[in-house]
């Protein structure tokens, strides 16, 4: 390794970082916030069988599962200027992350509410509370720990996923490193760094997760 990709690497990690800080992880932050109140919804509906509105549901995540995350960024990015519908870039990443880990995220906790035995729906009637307020009371809270987990993947997932919000011109961690590639040619390096950050910032959460769990289980939610 040369003194001039020293150089180069040094002088780029923190331009990678700042992004990373400043944008990477508030993009990931916001969409999986609005994608986990997306999946609630949308498995609450689901295990209400609401009439209608569960076909709606069903429909919106046979789309959006059956459908690349890249497409549907750019049909939204792209694709409704042409309806007169022009969005800024991080909102419109937003609106997309969050649609599309929402409909992954319903199916999770969809799985475990229907997990939580049924004894504890007929227990809150019979106490005096209103479906609504059992689930969100005690099912809910008993759901969560088991999707725990899985949701704590998707947020992994969703970190690494931003990196597509490049191809709409978010200034996020990869487009600025796209932008150093193309300036000193040393594409590798430069991509392996980014990489070593992402993996960084996954390692970061992972060990979160690990606490979180443990919580979870000293509380005994």
């Amino acid at each position: 390794m040369s003194e001039r990709l020293i150089g180069i690497l040094l002088e780029s990690f923190p331009k990678m970082l700042l992004p990373g800080l400043t944008m990477t992880i508030p993009l990931t932050a916001i969409s999986f916030s609005l994608a986990l109140v997306i999946a609630v919804i949308a498995a609450m509906i689901q295990v209400a069988k609401v009439p209608v509105l569960k076909q709606l549901v069903r429909f919106y995540i046979w789309v959006i599962r059956g459908t690349p995350l890249l497409v549907q960024l750019y049909v939204i990015f792209f694709g409704l200027p042409n309806l007169g519908i022009i969005l800024e870039p991080f909102p419109t990443a937003v609106l997309v992350f969050s649609v599309n880990e929402g409909a992954y995220c319903a199916e999770t906790v969809r799985a475990a509410i229907e997990s939580v035995p049924q004894g504890q729906m007929e227990a809150g009637a019979c106490v005096g509370m209103s479906w609504l307020q059992t689930m969100w009371h005690v099912v809910l809270p008993q759901a969560f720990r088991t999707a725990f987990p899985s949701l704590s993947n998707s947020l992994i997932s969703l970190l690494k996923d931003t990196s597509l919000a490049a191809n709409i011109t978010v200034m996020e961690m990869f487009m600025v490193t796209q932008r150093i590639a193309s300036r000193y040619y040393e594409h590798l390096a430069l991509y392996i760094e980014v990489a070593l950050v992402y993996l960084l910032f996954c390692t970061v959460l992972t060990k979160l997760q690990a606490v979180c769990e443990k919580k979870l289980a000293t509380y005994g939610f």
